[in-house]
């Protein structure tokens, strides 16, 4: 059964033919509405983003005040451990989900769609599996390098099971085919919901970081669920009774080449977040859960470009899937990139000129007093994030032209040339060591990958 995007892939080769005469119009056109769509499905997200960062500016705003530094800290390195190991062995399939089920919407292929979205989700569920477990055995190995307390000893093996908010690539992937952005903007009040609700209780009731712990790991898991409902909900919606019994059918033979386009794309989105995963970790094991949690409140200044930039790279990436699908995947993905780097990029620099000008006043606002050092290298850090904005979209760009190889090559080589630096950067700098060390891999992994999705989009 044809959906919308189906519809609009008919529209565009509908265009194709009436334009063969009118040379680079055609392009120009695709462009031009694909870029309106993409700031459009931006724009339902982020209204979700937008109620999302209220809600963690006030649970951030009580949890600093209420903890410190020392305990906060603390809470984030247990956090930050989970998240890294999830990053490392989780196997999320959206954009599997995006590219191939592109392919399948546009021809029609409900049954080849459906048993696509089984095999994502069997995938990364186990994924999440082996990712709770390796997080709990580890926890005794890991734990005393971080200066954990007896009592986030205790708890951070149940914390490991906070992994599954992470698990849920799969209906994400479905609901961005759908064009549900507004069901995925809704989705992201979830989490600072349950942990604004979670960190009001803890206070009210003058528990300690353990109870943090446990209303944050209830918060992972309300995560999880709501989106696995969602989309649940949208495919049998979407797809009737063929979601839960799709013809006989191979998947690997449905979408060539499907493991090695999972595992490079895989790959590359871990080497792209593990900078910013594993940073906590080794500022906690260099210079303590206090530096850490000083380090976590000046990174999360940088969420209001962080998370509009993956949301563009995400939502982009639907879009680009089906300029390739319908074979314009040469001057119109360029064009069509351009002008979603070039917008990014204006609307980061009044953010970047306010952190610059004030930002001792942004730190106490947002943690308080004590946590007034974390100043100078918040701005290090919303610099390189800034810098880093054309990176996600590149990213999709990549993926979306089946290369997804390429882009964890540039995320590889500026990981790995500037990580093993930190801990040196740390001892010599001090915290500013994490800002300087941020910039320079943004630098180089954003050039790398303007590089290389320009060369690939003109094979």
């Amino acid at each position: 059964m044809p959906g919308s995007k189906q519809l609009e892939v008919q529209d565009d080769r509908a265009a194709a033919l009436r334009a063969k005469s009118s040379g680079s119009s055609l392009v120009t056109n695709v462009t031009t509405g694909r870029v309106g769509r993409i700031f459009a499905s931006l724009g339902l997200v982020l209204g979700g983003k937008a109620g999302a960062g209220i809600l963690s500016l006030g649970y951030l705003l009580l949890a600093t005040r209420y903890l410190g530094p020392k305990d906060y800290g603390v809470l984030v390195l247990v956090h930050a451990y989970v998240t890294t190991v999830c990053g490392i062995i989780e196997f999320p399939s959206w954009q599997a989900i995006v590219r191939y089920g592109a392919e399948a919407d546009s021809k029609g292929e409900t049954h080849r769609l459906s048993r696509l979205l089984w095999f994502g989700a069997k995938v990364e569920l186990t994924g999440g599996a082996i990712a709770v477990i390796t997080a709990m055995a580890l926890v005794p190995v890991v734990g005393p390098h971080l200066s954990w307390s007896p009592k986030a000893m205790a708890f951070a093996p149940y914390y490991a099971f906070a992994v599954l908010g992470s698990v849920r690539s799969t209906p994400a992937g479905l609901l961005q085919l759908c064009g549900r952005f507004d069901l995925l903007g809704l989705h992201n009040l979830v989490q600072p919901t349950m942990r604004l609700i979670g960190t009001l209780v803890v206070i009210g009731c003058g528990w300690g970081v353990k109870s943090f712990m446990f209303a944050w790991l209830l918060a992972a898991l309300a995560e999880f669920a709501a989106m696995w409902g969602l989309g649940l909900w949208m495919a049998g919606r979407r797809f009737g009774r063929s979601i839960i019994r799709p013809e006989a059918g191979s998947v690997t033979a449905d979408n060539a080449g499907i493991w090695r386009f999972m595992l490079a794309s895989n790959a590359d989105v871990t080497l792209g977040d593990l900078t910013g995963r594993v940073a906590p970790l080794v500022i906690g094991w260099v210079m303590g859960p206090a530096m850490a949690g000083l380090f976590a409140v000046a990174q999360r200044a940088t969420v209001i470009l962080a998370q509009p930039a993956q949301i563009l790279g995400n939502t982009s990436y639907a879009e680009l899937a089906h300029i390739v699908a319908v074979g314009h995947s040469g001057k119109a993905l360029r064009q069509t990139l351009l002008k979603v780097v070039g917008v990014a990029l204006l609307a980061a620099v009044p953010v970047v000129l306010i952190v610059t000008l004030f930002p001792a006043q942004i730190i106490q606002l947002m943690a308080g007093s004590a946590f007034d050092a974390a100043a100078g290298v918040m701005i290090a850090l919303v610099a390189a994030r800034a810098i880093s904005l054309t990176g996600p979209p590149c990213t999709s760009a990549l993926t979306a032209l089946g290369h997804p190889a390429r882009s964890m090559c540039a995320n590889l080589l500026s990981s790995f040339a500037f990580l093993p630096l930190l801990p040196w950067l740390l001892r010599h700098f001090g915290l500013m060591g994490a800002g300087i060390q941020a910039i320079a891999q943004a630098m180089v992994a954003s050039a790398l990958l303007a590089i290389f999705v320009w060369r690939t989009s003109g094979e």
